[in-house]
């Protein structure tokens, strides 16, 4: 059995837990948005092909992360495909690895820059920090419309999250592939909010974490952790413990995989015009 790096730095820190403790479719009317489409059929994009621009100042309410790609400002939660070819998928990393900054892409600013999420006119932090990669699926949407036929709770309006297990930390803003091995049905105030448990191409343990089965085997405690650290975060704010669907099971990768396909499923039904959008930004 081999422990995955994360493992002891999880296990040390558990005891903290209770004190610091979101395919390619844009709308088809007018020359503009064929020509964005045109423009990122890609699948394979790279790190490499995307500049993010900051501007204002770390920990402020003015800071944000603006991506483009050959000069041109996209949405990286629109323009970047979800899929990234050979079973892969996008990611962006929103909060890296052990670090407190609670950072989100903006859904309802134009271009859907990464911020920092305000409460109650205050930045927001974690009481700890997350200990893995934290960030999202671009181009998928968890309805608010629609309810789980098993669960009986909406989505939570924000693109899927991905909780990124591997021994790299990632930086702020950065893409890279990733392989789904299961997920979590949270449940956060009523609200339905997946969280996809991957892998990020290139880890040492890439081939040999191929479903969440092999995570338990050759990360123990890993998945338990993912789970407790969301289940008591928010209780140091005197919010109540997150709930967990399927009893707390963990999903494996095939019924990972229909969970990503089904939001990105509603994520086209928004980008069509078909679903309520609210005051979030789509192109």
């Amino acid at each position: 059995m081999k422990f995955h790096p994360v493992f002891g730095m999880l296990v040390s820190s558990m005891f903290g837990l209770s004190y610091g403790l979101r395919t390619l479719s844009f709308k088809t009317s007018g020359s503009s948005a064929m020509a964005r489409k045109s423009f990122f059929r890609q699948s394979r994009l790279a790190m490499a092909d995307i500049t993010l621009n900051r501007k204002g100042s770390v920990e402020t309410t003015e800071y944000r992360v603006f991506f483009s790609k050959e000069g041109k400002e996209i949405s990286p939660w629109h323009d970047i495909p979800l899929k990234a070819g050979d079973e892969l998928y996008n990611f962006v990393c929103e909060i890296p690895k052990n670090t407190k900054a609670k950072m989100e892409i903006a859904t309802k600013e134009e271009l859907n820059p990464i911020a920092q999420d305000i409460k109650k006119g205050n930045l927001r932090f974690y009481h700890g920090p997350i200990f893995w990669n934290y960030g999202y699926l671009p181009q998928t949407w968890e309805d608010p419309s629609v309810e789980h036929p098993e669960l009986s709770v909406m989505g939570d309006g924000d693109p899927v999250d991905v909780v990124e297990i591997g021994s790299k930390k990632r930086s702020e803003g950065e893409l890279c592939q990733i392989k789904p091995l299961g997920c979590l049905a949270m449940i956060d105030d009523g609200e339905l909010d997946w969280k996809v448990i991957a892998i990020a191409k290139g880890d040492p343990l890439f081939d040999e974490l191929n479903d969440i089965e092999d995570v338990e085997a050759n990360c123990p405690g890993v998945v338990s952790g993912i789970r407790e650290w969301f289940r008591w975060y928010k209780t140091p704010d005197d919010k109540p413990v997150n709930e967990f669907g399927f009893g707390g099971r963990a999903l494996n990768a095939k019924e990972t995989k229909l969970v990503i396909s089904e939001c990105n499923e509603h994520w086209k039904s928004l980008i069509a015009g078909n679903s309520d959008k609210g005051k979030m930004w789509t192109p």
